[in-house]
């Protein structure tokens, strides 16, 4: 709630609202140079009469909702809307969106609220001013989705989509996308459920073939044009791309991946490289470009999952070159804390250092990665704690690590293999356990 006041605080700036236009009789009179005294009669004093009160509203209402009791911040937000009618520009605004955010807040938790309810507020807070017209005309779509009432939802952002008011601005139009690109989230929802309705013979004959494809049209328009606005649109571009393969349009959908992924003028997004490789893996790409597209991922992210794949592809591969980039991908991998337990990870840097053991100068190679790693890998994963933990929890991640240490540091002292004989015969009788059974 204080970060919500404080967002709320007032300000000036209520750009083409029509509670702004206040009755300002003086406006074209000779201003004084002088401050001018409030006046301390009459309407003054009943103005902050009301003002006092309905301040102490809100106060009540913040109180019942610190401690959830919602019914009682629902009795107190029945009174507030009062508020409305002070013409002050440095409350009118703040005003209009706390009712916003804080009675759906309010109808969210409420045992009792309704669907009718939601809808009285949302249309009230519309039209109330037009600051936030599109934004809360979005979040009303949103709410109505939820229900399931896809429909409705998409006849209030189509509303909402031609809603024009003054002089556009860049916000505005921003918003205006971004309501057209919901507009064809809904249209793709649709032409999901006509697919899981239709059988496997409706394909070319009936009707719901043909309701797909105009849902497929719409969607598309929309859909595309998101794509003309850099930004991070992982949902949309998921959904279009789902739509575009499943009509066999893969030139499309592989153009619309890679200008998500490539394109300069959008932020650097791992997503869109995730999504073009596993489309690229879908449709069955050579090893050669599955591995370019991996590299920049690997830039971006080296700490990703999809680094296993990399490595392995690398390693797959003929080029000694290509063996010592697996290692440097595997040891970036274990350079950050959450794989310091992943078994397949060792594994993998155990495979990469045996095929590693076939070039000349492979301990210098291993030694040079190693080298700045030297001073903080050991207390990252190769401590006496560290081998105790593991030798009780996963003895076989044990036994890699510890046949891995000498080679890592063959210089240094090493406290993980310590006790290694005792906890390889524990690990070796669980197994023997394990194949009885």
């Amino acid at each position: 709630m204080d970060d919500l006041e404080r967002e709320l605080e007032p300000h000036i700036d209520l750009e083409n609202d029509s509670d702004s236009s206040e009755d300002n009789s003086s406006k074209g009179e000779k201003k004084s140079k002088f401050p001018l005294v409030k006046p301390i009669y009459g309407d003054q004093t009943q103005q902050n009469g009301f003002r006092r009160t309905t301040s102490m509203c809100r106060e009540r209402i913040r109180e019942a909702m610190l401690h959830h009791r919602w019914e009682e911040a629902a009795e107190y937000m029945v009174y507030y809307p009062q508020i409305l009618e002070d013409r002050n520009l440095f409350t009118a605004q703040p005003s209009k969106e706390f009712i916003w955010r804080t009675a759906t807040e309010i109808f969210h938790h409420h045992p009792n609220s309704t669907m009718e309810d939601y809808n009285t507020i949302y249309e009230r807070m519309k039209h109330s001013g037009f600051r936030h017209y599109l934004m809360i005309s979005l979040e009303h779509s949103f709410h109505l989705l939820l229900h399931q009432q896809i429909e409705d939802a998409k006849r209030h952002l189509a509303s909402a989509e031609s809603w024009r008011h003054g002089k556009e601005t860049a916000a505005q139009i921003q918003n205006i996308k971004l309501i057209q690109a919901y507009r064809g989230l809904l249209d793709y929802i649709i032409w999901c459920d006509k697919k899981s309705t239709r059988s496997s013979s409706d394909y070319y004959e009936s009707d719901s073939n043909q309701t797909m494809q105009n849902y497929f049209r719409q969607a598309s328009v929309n859909l595309e044009e998101i794509l003309k606005n850099p930004g991070v649109w992982d949902c949309f571009i998921l959904r279009y791309v789902e739509m575009l393969e499943f009509y066999e349009h893969h030139k499309e959908a592989l153009q619309v991946l890679n200008d998500y992924a490539y394109d300069s003028n959008f932020p650097p997004n791992p997503n869109a490289h995730v999504y073009l490789y596993q489309y690229l893996k879908r449709q069955g790409a050579s090893e050669k470009r599955l591995m370019k597209v991996l590299k920049v991922l690997h830039a971006l992210v080296p700490s990703h999952e999809l680094m296993l794949e990399y490595s392995s592809l690398l390693l797959q591969s003929e080029k000694q070159s290509d063996t010592q980039k697996a290692l440097g991908v595997v040891l970036e991998m274990l350079d950050f804390n959450c794989w310091g337990s992943n078994l397949e990870v060792w594994i993998r840097l155990k495979a990469v250092i045996q095929k590693l053991q076939n070039q000349v100068d492979w301990e210098n190679i291993v030694c040079e990665k190693m080298a700045e790693r030297k001073d903080w890998w050991l207390a990252l994963h190769l401590t006496s704690f560290h081998a105790t933990k593991d030798s009780k929890e996963n003895p076989e991640l044990f036994e890699v690590k510890a046949s891995l240490t000498k080679i890592l540091f063959p210089d240094r002292p090493l406290k993980y293999s310590v006790n290694g004989s005792q906890v390889k015969g524990k690990a070796e009788t669980k197994k023997r356990k394990g194949r009885r059974y």
